[in-house]
């Protein structure tokens, strides 16, 4: 019989203790720490973890270099620098990813308006994205987004001011990253400590719509777990 089968609720000290019962080991965690270093190519930060923790990766950490480079140049909003990195590492792939490579041109777009330098913003938005939403409608919402900013005095503080977040530049990284990962055939693009995240969130939505009243993890950074609410 399960548990659920014999209580209609279960407490938080009940669902910690259950965790405690089933607690992964310190070896296992260190090893997802080290897939999320190498993941998302945090070098030094991997190299001084395998020294704290003697977790071996499971790749050089030298073949992060060049993802680290092109990640650093996203970042600091040198996308054609990037782009010409990518090209070197992987010629084919912004050939056979459009959509990756619309990104990186449309951050390139996005970079020209954040430096005020409008004419510019607009010869290249004609000469090189113009056509790029012609057959694909979520593309050409993206691209009427990006061209709106112009229409601003502030664009930062205007309904598209997101596409000037840091985090866009980090979401377009992101993409990146794991394009690249998927060319080397890495076993995973993502972080398994990112997918058992997501599963979690997954989980509780799908409770939350059965109406089932379980102990929730409110705060994922800090793993925090409240009572089931009345």
């Amino acid at each position: 019989m399960s548990y659920t089968e014999k209580h209609d609720v279960m407490s938080r000290d009940e669902w910690m203790a259950l965790l405690e019962e089933n607690e992964i080991g310190r070896g296992q965690m260190n090893k997802l720490i080290m897939n999320y270093l190498v993941t998302e190519g945090f070098k030094e930060a991997a190299e001084k973890f395998q020294q704290e923790s003697g977790v071996v990766p499971a790749v050089d950490l030298h073949s992060l270099d060049d993802r680290i480079s092109i990640r650093d140049a996203i970042m600091n909003g040198k996308i054609q620098e990037a782009t010409a990195l990518i090209n070197q590492l992987h010629p084919e792939l912004l050939d056979n990813d459009r959509y990756l490579y619309f990104h990186l041109q449309q951050q390139h777009l996005i970079e020209l308006i954040r430096s005020n330098r409008v004419e510019e913003a607009l010869a290249f938005a004609q000469s090189h994205l113009s056509e790029a939403g012609e057959d694909d409608p979520s593309v050409l919402q993206e691209l009427e987004r990006t061209v709106a900013l112009l229409a601003f005095e502030d664009p930062l503080n205007s309904p598209f001011g997101d596409l000037l977040a840091p985090s866009h530049r980090q979401k377009i990284a992101s993409e990146v990253n794991a394009a690249i990962l998927k060319m080397e055939h890495q076993e995973t693009t993502a972080s398994k400590i990112s997918t058992l995240l997501k599963l979690v969130l997954w989980a509780q939505d799908k409770l939350h719509k059965k109406n089932v009243r379980y102990p929730k993890m409110t705060d994922l950074a800090t793993a925090t777990i409240e009572d089931p609410k009345n």
